[in-house]
């Protein structure tokens, strides 16, 4: 008989909702923890159940406030590394700091490592997580990471134009992998943007690979943010004549507040995102769906427990 560590799955504050969607969906409990800050600041911890011998999962996007969610979350590692959870397992559906996976200039740090060394000395043993920045990021982590992708979900929402002539769009060369396995699923043909990045937060998409002519563009981004890429790569895909019914689809949406008013053009029809961050009403806007990955990772966390395949959930 199989002597199971028992499954104890806790939330930060970045996103408790999410925490209790996927416990409903796993038909278990979330467990009890408090959190809370101190009058200078400071984060406080304390897990108000035994974790000793438990396989321990912390739901935990490191979403804006960056800084203050990530410390929250490698306190959250720590008290149950110090408590003797057999298992521990961080649950980042939006991996904060992974555009920063590279240096762009001298001098520069390379602060995706950086936090993924952090979460290991903390005590992660393995990491769940959803489209990353760059796949590399992966290659950061000195343990297992289950890295899980929106891209069905995606092609499943756009299914319904599948008989249209419709046209996948990579706002630059490093998501072109990712934008052709969704337009795989749906044999459609896919058009590159090429982005110059002029700062930090500001980016241009100087010319078009692919022909868009006539046809219902699809533009499928890993993170909006500021909107300024999809806003400009709109344009281009306008000035090469495609049809004024642009679709967006995004995994994460961090959507600072410039971005309502750029991704409300009448060009755009719909905008489509996943719930891998908490979304206030200020920044939604009427024709913004909203899919839930809470099933993608209620699935992993259960495969993961029972030492299951979580490659399959991506066929």
């Amino acid at each position: 008989m199989i002597n199971r560590a028992p499954l104890k799955i806790f939330a930060g504050t970045a996103h408790h909702e999410f925490g209790l969607e996927v416990c409903r969906i796993l038909q278990t409990e979330l467990g009890h923890c408090t959190i809370k800050r101190f009058q200078d600041g400071e984060t406080y911890v304390k897990y108000e159940e035994s974790v000793r011998g438990a396989d321990c999962y912390i739901i935990q996007p490191t979403s804006p406030p960056t800084d203050t969610n990530l410390m929250q979350l490698l306190i959250l590692l720590d008290a149950l590394r110090r408590a003797s959870a057999a298992r521990i397992t961080p649950v980042i559906p939006y991996f904060g700091y992974a555009r920063q996976e590279k240096k762009e200039l001298p001098r520069e740090p390379i602060t995706a490592k950086l936090v993924a060394d952090l979460i290991h000395a903390a005590g992660a043993q393995r990491i769940i997580t959803m489209d990353l920045h760059a796949d590399a990021i992966q290659g950061f982590f000195n343990m297992p990471v289950d890295h899980l992708t929106a891209e069905k979900l995606f092609a499943e929402h756009f299914a319904e134009l599948a008989d249209r002539d419709i046209v996948f769009v990579s706002v630059d060369e490093g998501r072109v992998k990712k934008v052709r396995k969704v337009a795989g699923r749906l044999n459609a043909p896919i058009a590159v943007g090429y982005k110059h990045r002029d700062g930090h937060d500001n980016s241009e998409v100087t010319h078009l690979a692919g022909d868009v002519r006539g046809k219902i563009p699809i533009i499928v981004e890993d993170i909006i943010t500021t909107g300024g890429s999809v806003n400009q790569c709109v344009d281009t895909l306008l000035a090469h004549g495609a049809l004024p019914e642009v679709r967006v689809a995004a995994t994460h949406a961090v959507l600072m507040p410039q971005a309502k008013e750029r991704l409300s053009r009448p060009e755009i029809a719909n905008i489509v995102v996943t719930n891998t961050l908490p979304l206030t009403p200020d920044q939604t806007i009427d024709k913004m769906s909203v899919l839930s990955v809470a099933p993608l990772f209620a699935e992993a966390i259960y495969r993961a427990h029972h030492d299951l395949s979580i490659s399959s959930l991506f066929d």
